[in-house]
């Protein structure tokens, strides 16, 4: 159903089911998944809204990077399906250098976050009220913000990472890892969340040991991966790969 105060750009290609709400503006380029609901003052172009997602009451999904260089080019953000853009979210289109600004399926984005150009969220993330998320950042699966957090351009948050609440993200974090405070720090593992996802004791064994040995010892940064390499647990060789891979350099403990 498409309210009658609703306003639908003619190139919109709307799925079955689809409800758009009360002023919503649809505008160009943008494709709508079945069972999608847009809620009242929503504004979305240039977008790709998946199937059975909420886009709320003000969010804007699609517009213009906020980049001083952008001059118009034709990009796109993506929105996975099932996931959900509460009250006044914004996430800014992408700039020419990918192309694409992501959000990945099953995503709740609370109210007032922000996903900046470029960007690319990954599945089952959620990202509380008020938090901003810079341009080129990319977070990966099962992550959670707390409240107000803060990530700098061009940082890597790791899968099952928890950011607490406020934190000031300006170093990339290592999957499974829980940071708090200004500047965000290592505080511990998201132990938690490794067991909402159902991962084997050994794993978070293996998981502790890497912790331990990379930030609790007395080895460098470069011994610790040296002896790490050798565990044949997939989730400790992510660490080691996430970190040789970091360019921004990683959060540490306090």
């Amino acid at each position: 159903m498409i309210h009658q105060t609703a306003i639908v750009d003619k190139s919109a290609v709307i799925g079955q089911n689809v409800e758009i709400g009360p002023y919503a503006v649809i505008g160009e380029e943008v494709t709508i998944g079945d069972g999608t609901i847009v809620g009242p003052h929503a504004i979305i172009e240039y977008a790709d809204i998946g199937k059975n997602c909420k886009i709320f009451g003000h969010a804007i999904i699609g517009t213009e990077p906020q980049y001083l260089k952008y001059a118009g080019e034709k990009t796109k953000a993506i929105i996975g399906d099932g996931s959900v853009m509460r009250e006044y979210v914004t996430v800014n289109r992408a700039t020419s250098n990918t192309g694409k600004t992501i959000v990945g399926k099953n995503c709740l984005l609370m109210a007032y976050t922000h996903i900046g150009h470029d960007s690319v969220v990954g599945n089952n993330v959620i990202i509380a009220n008020a938090c901003s998320i810079a341009g080129h950042v990319e977070i990966d699966d099962n992550v959670v913000f707390g409240g107000m957090a803060a990530v700098h351009q061009f940082t890597k948050i790791g899968r099952n990472a928890i950011i607490g609440g406020g934190s000031k993200v300006n170093m990339d974090i290592i999957p499974f890892a829980e940071t708090h405070g200004d500047r965000a720090r290592l505080v511990g593992l998201n132990l938690i969340g490794l067991k909402r996802h159902k991962m084997s004791t050994e794993t978070i064994d293996a998981i502790k040991h890497a912790y331990k040995t990379l930030f609790m010892s007395k080895l460098t940064l470069e011994e610790a991966l040296s002896r790490l390499i050798e565990v044949k647990v997939p989730e400790v060789q992510e660490i080691v790969t996430f970190i040789r891979r970091s360019q921004r350099g990683i959060a540490r403990t306090r």
